[in-house]
């Protein structure tokens, strides 16, 4: 099981709001020693939105989306899961009675008094409708909830709300965490190009299982100018094998080794 991201807003794509989220996830999933494999932004467009979801449903990784769970008509998340689906929005019994709990909260603080079948309070229990046969996603900043169908979770996309809420779905799923997790060993090559060091690349991941290498070069670094971050990722008992046959290779290639870095 992958683990994916989704983060939807047309204001992410128009740049009016900066993306927190990518960040945030990679550091609660480095918490519980578990990686991102892949993620998307995707605008609030319905016909869009249900493709991307139908593949996350059949996809069989663990995902969370954040945004467009609102009730404004430009919020689509909701309603192109449910298509995504083939099932009906419905309002969730449990999801109701939380969010009936924040209006009668924020009513009392303010003073005022608030009926069931007032008009306002039935568009706020529309944050409610899920797709039929979902399970709630808990809010701990104000009780209205995400929704879960599967391995797939939908979140706000108020970084207050989601991030916990993120950290409550990874928490579903303890068997992914592992104590020691994925690390990193790396080098700075200087003195060889990228494509002449391919071949101890691939020859390192063949021989290897489990370990990936990475590749990250640079033309202006601040520090070393012209250079190559070449490195190994993997599980530990393999790394440290792995990056002293890589640093080798570097060696006999006649590269200079300017530093070596552990992450």
């Amino acid at each position: 099981m992958q683990v994916g991201l989704i983060i939807i807003g047309d204001e992410i794509l128009s740049g009016k709001r900066q993306d927190s989220h990518l960040a945030k996830f990679i550091e609660l999933l480095g918490q519980r020693g578990m990686q991102l494999a892949w993620a998307q932004y995707l605008g609030d467009d319905r016909e869009q939105l249900v493709g991307k979801l139908r593949e996350a449903f059949a996809s069989g990784d663990l995902i969370v989306s954040c945004g467009g769970i609102g009730a404004t008509p430009d919020d689509h998340t909701r309603q192109s899961a449910a298509a995504a689906l083939g099932r009906p929005l419905a309002l969730h019994p449990e999801a109701r009675e939380l969010i009936w709990q924040r209006i009668q909260q924020m009513a009392a603080e303010q003073g005022k008094t608030v009926t069931a079948d007032e008009p306002d309070t039935l568009r706020r229990l529309e944050m409610g409708v899920f797709p039929e046969g979902a399970g709630i996603v808990p809010n701990p900043f104000n009780k209205i909830p995400g929704f879960f169908v599967g391995n797939v979770h939908f979140v706000p996309g108020f970084p207050v709300m989601a991030h916990p809420m993120m950290a409550w779905v990874l928490d579903r799923f303890p068997q992914l965490h592992r104590q020691a997790g994925v690390i990193e060993r790396s080098l700075i090559v200087q003195g060889a190009m990228e494509a002449s060091l391919t071949p101890l690349m691939e020859a390192i991941e063949a021989e290897f299982a489990g370990i990936k290498v990475f590749s990250l070069p640079s033309v202006d670094h601040p520090q070393w100018g012209r250079c190559i971050e070449l490195g190994v990722k993997g599980e530990a008992q393999s790394l440290d094998v792995a990056y002293d046959a890589l640093k080798r290779g570097v060696i006999q290639f006649g590269a200079t080794i300017g530093t070596e870095l552990v992450r």
